[in-house]
């Protein structure tokens, strides 16, 4: 097996809304496409990836630095001993000559190809992905279905309460039990109100409702929003400061006895471990929310589960950042707690295939080799764009 070319280019995925950081008006990402010399009904058998949403495309570093190493690389350097196409050989020469450190764009770019790597050496070996995770790096009996959540409740311009209620119970109507939504954008007044009318939605139960804050909270903002919204038993409490800040967390879960989900915008190995030594989460509750797209892909996510489990860390306590299709095959195949939805939201990589159904908060697997990007028409579309 060997790669004969690599296509690289950029997708928009904006959108007109806001979290209490960033607004997504010109957000975009990268794609890649890796043809192969493995040919499957007439035609070379080629690997997708893009990066997460909440990160902007990569295409300097990956023309530059990642896809010309990847390219020039010996033949057979990419392979097992058995002769398969082995994506942490891969990983290994993509960050040839890399410093330690400096985990941000570097991290987006290296996560595109890992992902387009293992859709190619799944649908290889001609398997969907997560039963080709679980045999190779799970105990070969992968989850069935995964639980999701919805993530939505932006700020957006004109948006009223009822709008933003109407937005939750089309969540509730397309099989969804618990939502997420923005807060820290508004005074804690506002945010307090939308809180209520969500929960009124969801008949009054505060632990189907979970808050982001996505970063924006100093340590007495952050203190006074726990207070306030403590009483409510919400489903988690999210990204409360800066995500380097772990005394800041650590302090939070000190004083807020509800549940804490942090981890999106941690991109290493070595960010997460830092998390858990020093960010004081509680293995009992907390979440882990790295996202394998954004972080190094699935190669560098392996070590972090790996990590965290010589830290008595459940692969349950862990609800990857990003609603897509990769992020569900590994929360299949590797057993995590569930995997986030964005219903609507961030087209055409976000959300999974065309025909998926969500049953109480819980959500199947294709069976299409790979990732399964094929059974998302809209954005295979433009994957086969790119190489066409």
């Amino acid at each position: 097996m060997q790669i004969t070319n690599v296509y690289e280019g950029t997708v928009p995925i904006s959108s007109s809304i806001r979290n209490a950081w960033i607004d997504f008006s010109s957000m975009d990402c990268s794609i890649v496409a890796i043809e192969s010399d493995v040919i499957r009904d007439g035609k070379p058998v080629v690997g997708y990836g893009f990066n997460s949403n909440g990160r902007y495309s990569a295409g300097e570093i990956l023309r530059r630095r990642i896809l010309p190493r990847l390219m020039g690389a010996e033949p057979g350097s990419l392979l097992d001993e058995r002769g398969r196409l082995d994506p942490a050989k891969a990983w290994d020469i993509m960050m040839r000559n890399e410093k330690p450190g400096g985990h941000g764009e570097r991290s987006v770019a290296v996560g595109v190809v890992d992902m387009a790597l293992f859709d190619l050496a799944s649908k290889i070996e001609g398997k969907p992905l997560y039963r080709y995770l679980s045999e190779r790096y799970g105990d070969g009996e992968p989850d069935d279905s995964v639980f999701v959540y919805a993530a939505g409740g932006y700020y957006a311009p004109g948006k009223t309460l009822a709008d933003l209620q109407d937005e939750m119970r089309g969540f509730l109507d397309q099989g969804y039990d618990v939502v997420k939504m923005k807060i820290g954008g508004a005074d804690l007044a506002e945010d307090l109100r939308r809180i209520e009318a969500v929960i009124d939605v969801l008949d009054g139960d505060g632990s189907r409702l979970a808050v982001d804050v996505n970063g924006r909270f100093d340590l007495a903002t952050a203190l006074e929003y726990g207070r306030a919204i403590e009483p409510y038993g919400l489903f988690w409490y999210e990204e409360i400061g800066d995500p380097l800040d772990y005394q800041l967390n650590a302090t939070v879960a000190e004083h807020y006895a509800g549940p804490i989900a942090t981890g999106e915008n941690l991109f290493s190995l070595q960010d997460a471990r830092n998390l858990i030594r020093y960010g004081g989460l509680r293995p009992d509750r907390d979440t882990i929310q790295v996202d394998p797209a954004l972080s190094y892909g699935l190669t560098e996510y392996l070590r972090v589960q790996d990590m965290l489990r010589q830290h008595g860390w459940s692969s349950r306590r862990c609800v990857p950042h990003g609603g897509h299709q990769f992020s569900l095959h590994i929360a299949a195949a590797l057993k995590l707690g569930g995997n986030e939805s964005y219903p609507g939201e961030f087209q055409p990589t976000g959300g999974f295939a065309d025909d998926a159904v969500v049953n109480k908060s819980r959500v199947g697997l294709t069976d299409i080799p790979g990732i399964g990007f094929e059974g998302k028409a809209a954005f295979y579309k433009v994957l086969r764009d790119l190489h066409s």
